[in-house]
């Protein structure tokens, strides 16, 4: 690994470490927390569809089951949190590979393989809905025991540094990847499929690795948002608005980036925080705020927020050529 990432990614732990504890206003602790959050979505999604190349419309499907695995583990087995989290874990990875499996056998990639995973997130949701043991559509409540033991802190900083760990392990991994021949596979297999099968690289295992580790996150975050939120129904855990902040959020930070995830997502929430206090509880506002920061986005900064001085200094000079 690169030592340079190594000491940003200390500093970054470390900075966020001192901010919080320093912190005793709700309000900004709570926005800390789902930042955070935010990131790590963002940080799992960016590793299949950032360096990967496999653009995913339905990332919820992970995150759904790791919600699930993590509520049904401590109500119907009576397992511990800590416990339920690696089952998450374990439970995310394995869906990945059956759906990688499945997609990435037949060749299917780009516009096919994200609505392959939008089909397959609404198909959890529709069997969520009808089995009695995910609670059908009332869903699933866990209860409030507070204690480090079950993961249910007294306070948001307990849960802002447990998120700052998965976080930081998530951008451990995309470090990695940036510097491994992993990582380089992945990459070349994004670039260019054939290429990289001609001189030798499997695309299917490359991928496959991909939206295992991608899973693993994203089924974390999952079991994360049960044990703070202590509720789960097939629309909040496989409905598309986890999927679009996942996928948002890298975009808009600088999808293929170690901390354009990290950005992209303090600067949504920022913008959501603004327009819910300016405008009010208008429904379904923060995802046309999504949708309008998106489209600018991809207009004038391709790039994303990590690589903006890379597309303003083109802008300008697309500009100056044009008036010459």
């Amino acid at each position: 690994m690169n030592l340079r990432d190594l000491i940003f990614i200390v500093l970054f732990a470390v900075g966020v470490s001192v901010i919080t504890l320093v912190t005793s206003s709700g309000v900004w602790l709570t926005f800390i927390m789902m930042s955070l959050y935010a990131a790590l979505l963002s940080q799992a999604w960016n590793i299949l569809g950032g360096y990967a190349g496999q653009l995913s419309f339905g990332h919820a499907l992970f995150f759904g089951v790791g919600a699930y695995t993590q509520a049904v583990a401590q109500l119907s087995g009576g397992i511990n949190p800590w416990v339920g989290l690696v089952m998450a874990m374990v439970a995310g990875v394995i869906v990945a590979l059956i759906v990688g499996a499945l997609t990435f056998r037949y060749g299917l990639k780009g516009s096919y393989f994200a609505l392959v995973t939008l089909a397959f997130a609404e198909v959890f949701r529709i069997l969520a809905l009808s089995a009695s043991f995910t609670g059908g559509g009332v869903g699933l409540m866990v209860p409030l025991r507070g204690s480090i033991a079950n993961m249910q802190f007294a306070s948001r900083h307990g849960y802002i540094f447990l998120l700052l760990a998965f976080v930081v392990a998530a951008l451990l991994v995309t470090a990695w990847l940036r510097h491994s021949r992993t990582g380089a596979y992945m990459q070349a297999v994004r670039d260019n499929e054939d290429a990289a099968r001609a001189v030798g690289v499997n695309p299917f295992q490359v991928k496959l690795k991909a939206i295992a580790l991608s899973a693993a996150f994203m089924s974390v975050a999952g079991a994360f948002y049960v044990q703070v939120f202590q509720y789960i129904d097939p629309g909040i855990a496989f409905g598309p608005a986890v999927s679009v902040e996942a996928l948002v959020g890298a975009i808009v930070g600088g999808v293929g980036t170690l901390w354009g995830p990290i950005l992209g997502a303090v600067v949504l929430h920022l913008l959501s925080d603004v327009t819910r206090n300016m405008f009010g509880e208008i429904p379904g506002i923060s995802m046309v705020i999504y949708g309008t920061v998106l489209v600018l986005i991809v207009m004038f900064m391709p790039r994303g927020v990590a690589g903006s001085g890379v597309s303003i200094k083109r802008l300008f000079s697309r500009g100056g050529r044009g008036n010459g």
